[in-house]
């Protein structure tokens, strides 16, 4: 199953919030969230997207649409009554680990018929960081992306899995139905106790989604109809700053790449991914997770 050429936006469903980030003597807040990464990814990419997300009326909510609006994103917002997500960042050697408001921890995305429009008119949907854990949300989710090209990554946080059983579930209960599922070692650990490869190798058998699996420093791999793909990290110019969002840029470059180009081979899957780890390269060597396009020339 692949994304259907529309100019329809796609549609990205999970998490925006501040990112509260403290390294060493600085401090920053930047616009965040794995879905909202995704979707500012997809149209830095030339591929429009809506963002369906939990956004507060507050002073951080202001700037989120802010962000969302200079990135020519589309806001579909779930009100909060907690205000808008924050998330408290340390980094210990460049690696985050981080810290959740009350907001976040009580997050919940509302699908109304604007969303249910929206998403039967995407070319494919993307859910990142959703609340797998809540069964009725679940639900609600997979009734309104029935028949859509899906792609999914579960993105478990801990700070915010209330029940790594019932998390495991609702994503499953997706998983079946998917076009491409994304992982990373967190996923792999917090969810199946495993490797990536393990869970790379485990989703393959029970989805006929491709499975792309990312593996921090050591790369990435796609498993494609028992064809396993892999690519090393690219090398770029110029140190690794900040490898907060090198998952939700790879995730997007492989997104815009089924609806842009539609790999169908293990040749064009190879392509795919190598531009990916080119992006994410790219990313890393900056500060705070937007994606970035490599200049050109850059291997």
């Amino acid at each position: 199953m692949t994304a259907q050429p529309t100019d329809a936006p796609v549609v990205v469903i999970g998490d925006a919030l501040i990112d509260e980030i403290h390294d060493g003597d600085s401090s920053a807040e930047v616009v965040g969230g794995a879905a909202l990464n995704v979707a500012t990814g997809l149209v830095r990419l030339g591929v429009s997207a809506t963002l369906i997300a939990m956004v507060g009326t507050d002073a951080a909510g202001d700037a989120i649409r802010t962000h969302l609006e200079a990135h020519g994103v589309k806001l579909l917002a779930t009100p909060s009554l907690h205000g808008s997500a924050r998330a408290v960042s340390v980094r210990i050697d460049g690696e985050p680990t981080y810290e959740f408001n009350d907001a976040a921890r009580a997050r919940a995305i509302t699908i109304g018929d604007v969303e249910r429009h929206a998403i039967a008119a995407a070319p494919c949907v993307v859910i990142s960081s959703f609340p797998f854990d809540h069964a009725e949300q679940v639900e609600t989710l997979a009734t309104a992306v029935e028949r859509r090209p899906l792609i999914v990554d579960p993105n478990p946080r801990v700070g915010l899995l209330t029940d790594a059983e019932a998390f495991t579930r609702g994503f499953e209960t997706l998983a079946s139905a998917c076009a491409l599922l994304k992982v990373g070692p967190d996923d792999a650990a917090l969810l199946y106790h495993s490797s990536v490869e393990q869970l790379r190798a485990r989703l393959a058998r029970i989805s006929p989604a491709v499975v792309l699996a990312t593996a921090g420093a050591t790369g990435a791999s796609i498993e494609f109809r028992g064809d396993v793909i892999t690519a090393p990290v690219a090398q770029l110019p110029g140190p690794v700053i900040d490898t907060m969002g090198a998952g939700d840029a790879t995730l997007a470059a492989v997104v815009a790449s089924l609806v842009q180009d539609t790999p169908e081979d293990v040749a064009e899957w190879r392509r795919t991914l190598d531009r990916a780890m080119r992006i994410a390269a790219a990313t890393v060597r900056h500060q705070g997770a937007m994606l970035r396009i490599p200049e050109p020339g850059e291997a």
